[in-house]
């Protein structure tokens, strides 16, 4: 009876990633050629401002909590870095595993608005993005945090794909990455914080 699945999983592998893939292509197609064009600069700007949008706001965090002297804020401002650059190194290292072509080398029609030359899957500006919208809603837990930040990481996805340079599934699993990694990210500080403290004897 498992010879049978197991049979009947790979013959049907093939034909689940022959679905997937045109389902990938067709949404993709439904963004990026009936897009309105003037709205390319727009999204030119969202997806240009992911690397110093990342990288300021750790350093944002962290200075804050140096002028304060507040060690909590510091802490914060280190998880945020820490989570960018996890979220960086999974991304980058998946992109060369896979190697997936980008959509307008496969596909003639999608039209290439902005650069984009590393393989394809996963997304490296939409894991960033939300590498660091994860992040600091984790550390500052406030609507009026999370709500902006997760409508940015949600442009800068949806920028990706407008502009031609990603699939739809490069976008959803770079999300997954930038939030799985800010949330590690996260749950690590907490822990190497309660070992800090049971060492002081202060739990």
């Amino acid at each position: 009876m498992r010879i049978k699945n197991i049979l009947f999983l790979v013959l049907l592998l093939p034909s689940l990633t022959l679905s997937s893939q045109n389902i990938d292509i067709r949404l993709l197609r439904q963004i990026n050629v009936h897009r309105n064009v003037h709205l390319d600069g727009t999204f030119k700007a969202i997806t240009n401002s992911v690397g110093p949008v990342s990288i300021a706001a750790p350093m944002i965090v962290f200075g804050t909590g140096l002028i304060e002297k507040d060690k909590t804020i510091q802490e914060k401002g280190i998880m945020m870095g820490a989570s960018f650059v996890v979220a960086a190194v999974v991304s980058t290292s998946m992109k060369y595993a896979v190697n997936r072509d980008r959509p307008f080398v496969t596909y003639p029609d999608i039209q290439k608005v902005t650069s984009g030359g590393s393989p394809s899957f996963p997304s490296g500006h939409t894991s960033d993005a939300f590498a660091t919208a994860t992040s600091l809603s984790l550390a500052f837990p406030k609507w009026y945090v999370i709500a902006p930040s997760y409508v940015y990481a949600s442009a800068v996805g949806y920028s990706r794909m407008d502009l031609g340079v990603h699939y739809p599934s490069d976008v959803l699993a770079g999300a997954i990455i930038g939030a799985g990694s800010a949330y590690l990210s996260y749950k690590a500080q907490k822990w190497i914080n309660h070992k800090k403290r049971n060492k002081l004897g202060l739990n």
